[in-house]
């Protein structure tokens, strides 16, 4: 904490600064003033927390410079130094918002003591200013956050009002501005065509703390206010003018912040109004445009007036692309199947047109196609086999948040289910035999669905349906069927044949026995007869 001393005689003033080890305190002492006019003319640039002054001096009076400080600067904590001990002086000085009043008898001890109760009442002070302002921001999001979901409604002129007071850096005043609303979202996504190559990963949002970095970051550049939305943040700026390039102050600001976080950052605008009123079309066009950034994905900043156009494009496969994926999923190749689906989503991305919704129709139309060839293959080799089941149909949205993915699993999905049929062997026969070998591993869902190649919910379902038990319930039971025959015909601890069926804890491992059987393992060693089937 910075601290300035403030005395026209120089043996006081060098004294003062050099006698006391300030920073072994966690002071920093600036360079003396000589006066009051120094000491003014430096405390705009040098901002010192706290500052320590004698009276009388050459020129402005210490009182008078505590006077001028406390009113421009009145968080700056101020200390009388002085050579008098009169009772007048002491009421002025408190007058003037001076914190202590010290004799220069004073012991280093005691002006220390003075500088630490000084930094106390700044920290305070700004401690409480910060929750104030938290406490303002949070009430000032909460009436954003309604504005924008909701509206101004019947009450335009309030709310109106009550905006323009809330936010004085988004009124507008002059002609030709705007207010905007930007739909920003962090991520570490690559490129999407090499995401697809690669396997499809998951497109992965940013945590919250760093929507916290990129909001406070955009905020302080701009004239705008931002709070968290989904997952990500919206901001809402006065948009003067562009920029000569074409790039606005908000486009500049969204790549400096992507160079100082190391993120890409995604980033939509919708469309612009003059009026709180129009805030939630703004919002609603904002998000419009967002979702175009998977088809744009070369352009990590959109507008709306760049897709407000575009008609959609075909909506249902034509049938030769039917017939090509029909022959894809009979040849059994998943590379293949992978390398066509990006092939068909790279021309999607091209289509001047393409909308969103009418990509994800014509995705959807590609799996019904598939469905109803595996329908027709099945019939084909006396097989009565159609779909009927949830499990069967592919997620929306899972289709709208990782197109190549959900496509791609549930094509795959119907793949596989051909070769079981063709091949005369059950992927459900196939998974038992397989937790069978591996009842001493961790075997989970995902692991066993790996190993019969299927999509990870269709192949729990396909187990339900067979076995007529979930898999977890199966894959215990197998487990205790395992011990039970080693409690039976070995001679084994009851801690290494837990072991043996993957169970490292003991305890748990005696109470899933029992509620399984009734019997605690020792007890069951010792009378296997008395305990039920568990099948």
């Amino acid at each position: 904490m910075k601290v300035l001393i403030v005395d026209d005689e120089v043996i006081i003033r060098t004294g003062l600064s050099t006698v006391i080890p300030w920073a072994e305190h966690g002071f920093e002492v600036m360079e003396p003033a000589a006066s009051a006019e120094e000491a003014l003319e430096r405390i705009p640039e040098e901002q010192p927390e706290i500052v320590m002054t004698d009276i009388r001096m050459t020129g402005r009076s210490g009182l008078e410079l505590a006077h001028e400080v406390k009113l421009k600067f009145p968080d700056t904590e101020l200390i009388i130094i002085t050579g008098f001990d009169d009772f007048s002086y002491v009421q002025q000085a408190l007058r003037e918002g001076v914190g202590d009043y010290l004799l220069k008898t004073s012991r280093p001890g005691e002006i220390v003591q003075a500088a630490d109760q000084a930094r106390n009442r700044v920290l305070e002070q700004r401690r409480l200013k910060e929750l104030r302002a938290m406490q303002q921001r949070l009430v000032n999001q909460g009436f954003l956050r309604n504005l924008l979901a909701s509206g101004t409604g019947a009450d335009e002129e309030i709310a109106e009002r009550e905006f323009r007071e809330r936010y004085p850096d988004l009124r507008l005043t002059e002609s030709g501005e705007r207010l905007e609303v930007w739909r920003i979202t962090a991520n570490n996504q690559k490129d999407p065509d090499a995401e697809c190559a690669k396997g499809g990963e998951r497109l992965q949002q940013a945590s919250g703390a760093l929507t916290e970095q990129i909001g406070a970051m955009l905020a302080g550049r701009l004239q705008g206010e931002w709070l968290p939305w989904g997952e990500g943040l919206l901001l809402v700026v006065r948009r003067e003018r562009d920029c000569g390039d074409g790039w606005c102050a908000v486009e500049t600001a969204i790549r400096s912040a992507e160079q100082s976080l190391g993120c890409p950052i995604l980033a939509a605008c919708g469309e612009p109004t003059v009026s709180a009123r129009g805030l939630r079309s703004a919002v609603e066009t904002a998000e419009e445009t967002a979702q175009f950034h998977w088809l744009l994905h070369l352009k990590r900043t959109l507008r709306y007036d760049e897709i407000r156009r575009r008609k959609g494009c075909r909506a249902v496969c034509s049938q030769e692309e039917e017939h090509a994926l029909s022959l894809l999923l009979r040849a059994g190749d998943p590379e293949e199947l992978r390398a066509w689906i990006c092939g068909q989503l790279q021309r999607l991305r091209l289509d001047e047109q393409a909308t969103p919704g009418s990509v994800r129709a014509y995705l959807h139309s590609l799996a019904v196609a598939g469905r109803r060839w595996l329908e027709r293959a099945a019939s084909s080799i006396g097989h009565a086999y159609s779909f009927s089941g949830s499990e069967e149909e592919l997620d929306l949205d899972e289709l709208a948040r990782a197109p190549e993915e959900a496509l791609f699993a549930h094509l795959e999905s119907l793949m596989n289910q051909h070769q079981v049929m063709v091949g005369g062997i059950s992927p459900v026969q196939s998974a038992i035999s397989y937790i069978h070998d591996h009842l001493g591993q961790s075997l989970s869902l995902n692991q066993v669905a790996g190993h019969v190649h299927m999509n990870p919910n269709y192949f729990s379902a396909m187990f339900k349906r067979e076995t007529g038990q979930n898999y977890i319930e199966f894959v215990t039971r197998a487990k205790l069927k395992r011990a039970m025959a080693m409690l039976r015909e070995t001679t084994a601890k009851i801690s290494e044949i837990a072991n043996g069926i993957g169970y490292e804890d003991l305890k748990y491992f005696n109470r899933l026995f029992k509620k399984f059987t009734g019997l605690t393992p020792s007890e069951y060693r010792e009378r296997p007869e008395k305990c039920p089937s568990i099948d």
